[in-house]
């Protein structure tokens, strides 16, 4: 599936990428090689965690949801599965502060981000950057779009890991919360830079180590 995306080449306003090719191609070789560093960090945590959440969800560790990334192409975000299978049966739901589908080992694997560890796996392949905006499922996009348009213009970069808007605007749980977030999205496009990208990632690993959810 691929989201229409219009041509805005020669429309003012619209905002775009501020890296250069080169910064781009740089950018994607560092983020294969740190989701390289980090798997093989990280497989320790990896090798604990599958075996105990296929036993908690009978033999389904992982999540996986359709997301829709650069260029309006949906991709398989992959995740640890901190809810029931059935959780989302009916309709897609926003995942809000104290959500009553979250047990105790939930809440704990979401407050320190144990959960999106498999998305490394997402950027080796090339769905996602370990910096840029948060990429939401199709549905939501709609809703967004509806609501403000310039949405579209994200799609022109990878989705990220992280990001400013990701922590610094907490649970997304409203539309009015996504909307700020696309204009801290929006900002961060205009300014991007590696150097802005490594002190996103610093501060989100302070975040991490001090117990602070962002998601």
């Amino acid at each position: 599936m691929q989201y229409r995306i219009v041509n805005r080449k020669n429309e003012v306003g619209v905002v775009r990428p501020k890296m250069s090719a080169t910064e781009e191609k740089m950018k994607r070789f560092f983020d294969i090689v740190l989701a390289l560093i980090g798997i093989v960090l990280l497989l320790p945590v990896y090798i604990l965690l599958t075996p105990v959440l296929a036993w908690k969800w009978k033999g389904r560790p992982f999540f996986t949801q359709g997301r829709v990334g650069k260029g309006g192409h949906v991709f398989h975000i992959l995740k640890f599965r901190t809810m029931s299978p059935d959780s989302e049966s009916e309709n897609a739901q926003l995942t809000m502060e104290g959500d009553s589908r979250l047990d105790g080992f939930s809440r704990f694997m979401r407050r320190h981000h144990l959960d999106e560890l498999p998305q490394l796996w997402n950027v080796l392949r090339g769905d996602m950057s370990m910096v840029g905006y948060r990429p939401e499922q199709p549905c939501f996009v709609e809703r967004i779009m509806k609501e403000d348009s310039r949405y579209e213009w994200l799609l022109s970069m990878r989705p990220g890991v992280t990001s400013e808007a990701t922590l610094y605007n907490g649970y997304t749980d409203t539309m009015e919360k996504m909307l700020i977030r696309l204009n801290m999205d929006l900002q961060y496009m205009e300014t991007a830079s590696l150097g802005r990208d490594c002190l996103i990632m610093l501060k989100t690993i302070g975040i991490v180590f001090n117990d602070k959810s962002s998601k």
